[in-house]
């Protein structure tokens, strides 16, 4: 589960500042290689799941960009990193991850509600023109890496007990 998240992570990053084409690095080697992942890369070194994120997958990472981070309250972020967090800021990254991989053109015009990585599933819908993931945008959809592909998305996803209506509570 924490390899799964760390890949998303590190696709995401890459996703920010390449093209939407097929890529020769992993989900991480690739959001580290964006630039606009900071935050997410820094999770995931903290979380411990930079190895999982390596792994042969294939993986689907739904990849906020540092300003999806900065969109959270004061403060979130800095606590999230404390050690003594780890376990929820692994809930929260697995929660951005969904085993196998599930290119944009598979929502298009559907919805879903994949399991993720985390174990709660997430809304995603594409019925209106554009892919939604609970209530964050997919911005830059596909970005391929060796073992998956990165969907950059405009928010953070959090684990909630209940969806509705595709809306995080």
């Amino acid at each position: 589960m924490i390899r799964k998240f760390l890949a998303v992570a590190v696709a995401a990053v890459l996703v920010s500042t390449a093209p939407a084409k097929a890529q020769e690095a992993d989900i991480v080697d690739t959001a580290v290689a964006a630039g606009s992942f900071n935050t997410l890369v820094a999770a995931v070194q903290a979380a411990g799941l930079v190895d999982v994120l390596k792994g042969d997958g294939p993986f689907t990472v739904f990849a906020p960009t540092d300003e999806a981070f900065a969109k959270l309250p004061a403060g979130t972020v800095e606590t999230l990193l404390k050690p003594e967090n780890k376990d929820l800021l692994v809930s929260i990254l697995t929660y951005h991850v969904v085993p196998g991989e599930i290119p944009a053109s598979a929502v298009v015009g559907n919805r879903a509600a994949p399991a993720t990585v985390q174990g709660r599933p997430i809304a995603v819908d594409g019925r209106a023109g554009y892919v939604t993931v609970n209530a964050s945008k997919v911005v830059t959809p596909d970005v391929m890496a060796t073992n998956g592909v990165i969907h950059v998305i405009d928010r953070v996803l959090i684990p909630v007990d209940r969806l509705t209506n595709g809306a995080q509570k």
